[in-house]
């Protein structure tokens, strides 16, 4: 068997690892059957545990914001299925959290029994825990590759603004061919890549690119009107 700690954990610009599993939704051909979507791949370390109860009723909630961007949501624990499916239930049945009750989690949760899923994304931490998944979040695009990579640890529940944010902001990269600066929302000014060669950075120095502020040679910026971003951002 393969060394687990050999095992190299994928990267930003990596394929996402495929695998096929069984999940709350049937079985599940990952990346594959996402292709042409984008997907937010998440693990959380334990059903009928509280942190990872109230993060599935925020997701849940927020599956349509999701939607909206073309983005997809795939759950992961190494609980069987019969526990997912239970621990769901409870979730609509019984929990009421920051005004959200009722709450069907539609998408999919992955059975991970035997880790080897959860180990192949390097969300087993051994120094946080050596049985449970840390609260790992891949952000995959259309084409199956890995943009953005973000971990947490057992004890601290996901920033959701945040993840809506990332895929907000590597969907207008892509479409805008800029880079977002800090803290960058839809309607925000965006960074211009630097310049390819002298007359262009000359010309925008001098305030000769339309649009186009710079403060230095290599800090350029522009405006993009949040309504064009949206429009263009937004699932049609």
């Amino acid at each position: 068997m393969e060394n687990d700690q050999a095992r190299p954990m994928p990267r930003i610009g990596d394929k996402a690892p495929a695998f096929k599993a069984a999940t709350t939704q049937g079985e599940i051909d990952f990346p594959k059957q996402y292709e042409g979507s984008w997907v937010i791949f998440f693990s959380h370390p334990a059903d009928f545990t509280p942190v990872c109860t109230s993060e599935f009723m925020t997701f849940a909630t927020l599956e349509p914001k999701f939607a909206e961007l073309g983005c997809k949501l795939v759950g992961l624990s190494v609980d069987g299925l019969y526990s997912h499916i239970a621990w769901l239930r409870t979730i609509k049945e019984k929990i009421e959290y920051k005004g959200m009750k009722d709450v069907e989690v539609k998408f999919p949760l992955i059975e991970d029994i035997t880790m080897e899923v959860a180990k192949s994304y390097g969300m087993i931490q051994p120094g946080e825990a050596a049985t449970k998944a840390v609260r790992a979040v891949f952000v995959i695009d259309p084409k199956g590759m890995i943009r953005a990579i973000i971990y947490y640890p057992l004890s601290m529940g996901r920033n959701f603004d945040e993840l809506l944010r990332v895929v907000q902001a590597l969907k207008t990269a892509d479409a805008f061919s800029i880079a977002t600066p800090a803290d960058w929302r839809p309607g925000d000014e965006v960074i211009v890549p630097t310049a390819g060669s002298c007359g262009v950075a000359k010309s925008r120095m001098d305030g000769k690119e339309e649009g186009v502020t710079c403060k230095d040679w290599f800090f350029c910026t522009k405006k993009i009107d949040k309504e064009k971003v949206l429009s263009t951002i937004v699932k049609k």
